[in-house]
């Protein structure tokens, strides 16, 4: 039988390219605008998300503590002595926990640890709603909560750059510190609020409940879309590991703008940022206010920070000038804090006083970020978490002794004038490191084309 000749099918014309969905879009576009470059990175959203959740709750639970400290003791030192418990595991820890995060899969770190700081939430919301809290439960909480902080610090900080990479680093920090104070804006206005109305317990019972949300998001990234980082090999004896701490350290020695931005951080956060410290008595006892006052003068340090670290993701600019003059800013802010007797001019200083820190604290990041080789991120970034939160002890005591003694006014007015004073020694630091950096570039370019000897 005849068969029918074959027929070739015509190709089949190609199918047009489908338009993204809503949301991939919407997400296309809001990446496009300049200062929100990271939110390209899925993995970023989604961490960003879950930590602006669980941040608020962390600001909620610090402004309730001190309240809560303050009623037990009625004695501003005793401040101070929580907060050495909270942030003096960072100084001894803090270096060993860059090691950690040098050496162990960050993610699964990060997960550890806020598992831990959730529970130590819950213990905290435990002992106060059955009235049984008492001053060394909250020193002991706390010194526990400053152990997992000494990990978790260096390691989420040298995170970021896993998520989105080197490119988008600075625009990440930038975000990230804008997370940070839009929670320090809502934490202490909802914990004065909620002080106020349903007492201290429920403040914590919040912030263990917002680790949910972190945790949430540590596990929903995407392990393939990560940028591998290259891997400390694990140390086996302590000379290797004081090794590992020196590679760390000399780095930072070496290269004077790592050195200029972690000095300057450190000094200024140990006479400038005692807020937790000053604010509760200088809010009662200088200023009569409540705790709702309180809260609301933290949440207006918030408002300067979360300013200012939205103009620095923006404008994009991460000049060392900005971690000198945010310094200065700052301890002026101060000095007039500790003299002002009217609440909205407080309100107004407290403002300018977070403003200048943050601009100083998220430049320091994005400059030593900028500059460090990835091997080394987690040690060198351990120095810079040391360096930040552990100068909150020696500052806390030292401020909490002077405001025990001399009033909280006292005290913030003379922290205000030391750091205004870094604040001048590091912008005459700075210009002698660029005069040094262009003599050497002059020198460079006046040998390109000369005969050797």
């Amino acid at each position: 039988m005849r068969q029918a000749p074959s027929v070739t099918q015509p190709p089949k014309p190609p199918r047009p390219p489908q338009p993204p969905s809503r949301s991939r879009a919407a997400v296309a576009s809001l990446a496009s605008l300049r200062g929100l470059q990271a939110f390209r990175h899925r993995n970023f959203r989604i961490y960003y998300s879950g930590q602006l959740v669980s941040l608020v709750g962390t600001w909620m639970q610090t402004v309730a503590q001190s309240w809560l400290v303050l009623e037990l003791t009625d004695n501003p030192l005793a401040l101070g002595f929580v907060a050495a418990a909270q942030f003096l595991p960072v100084v001894v820890l803090g270096l060993f926990g860059g090691l950690i995060a040098d050496g162990l899969p960050k993610r699964q770190t990060l997960i550890v640890v806020q598992a831990i700081a959730m529970l130590l939430a819950f213990a905290l919301f435990g002992l106060t709603v059955s009235g049984a809290v008492e001053v060394w439960h909250v020193l002991v909480l706390a010194a526990l909560l400053g152990m997992t902080n000494a990990i978790e610090f260096p390691t989420r900080q040298s995170f970021a750059i896993e998520m989105v990479g080197r490119a988008d680093i600075g625009n990440a920090v930038a975000l990230g510190a804008a997370a940070f104070n839009g929670a320090r804006v809502v934490g202490p206005a909802l914990a004065g609020l909620a002080i106020g109305t349903l007492g201290i317990a429920p403040a914590f019972l919040i912030n263990g409940i917002s680790y949910l949300a972190v945790l949430a998001g540590l596990f929903a990234l995407r392990q393939r879309e990560m940028e591998a980082p290259p891997r400390l090999a694990r140390p086996r004896t302590v000379a290797a590991v004081v090794a590992n701490l020196a590679e760390g350290l000399g780095f930072v020695r070496r290269t004077e703008i790592v050195l200029l931005a972690t000095i300057v951080l450190g000094l200024a956060a140990t006479f400038g940022m005692n807020f937790s410290v000053l604010v509760p008595p200088l809010a009662r006892d200088v200023l009569g206010s409540d705790a709702a006052g309180f809260g609301f003068l933290m949440a207006a340090s918030g408002v300067g920070s979360l300013v200012a670290a939205l103009g620095i993701a923006f404008s994009g600019r991460t000049s060392p000038i900005i971690i000198v003059v945010g310094a200065l800013a700052m301890g002026l802010a101060e000095i007039v804090l500790g003299i002002s007797r009217w609440y909205p001019l407080s309100l107004v200083m407290m403002l300018l006083a977070g403003l200048g820190g943050i601009a100083m604290a998220a430049t320091a990041n994005t400059t030593i970020q900028l500059s460090v080789p990835d091997e080394l991120r987690g040690r060198v970034m351990s120095v810079y978490t040391t360096a930040f939160a552990g100068s909150v002890p020696i500052g806390g005591l030292v401020m909490g002794a002077i405001a025990s003694s001399l009033g909280a006014d006292v005290a913030m007015s003379l922290g205000g004038t030391a750091t205004a004073a870094v604040g001048v020694a590091g912008i005459l630091w700075l210009r002698r490191i660029r005069a040094r950096a262009r003599a050497g570039s002059v020198g460079r370019s006046s040998s390109v084309g000369r005969p050797s000897a």
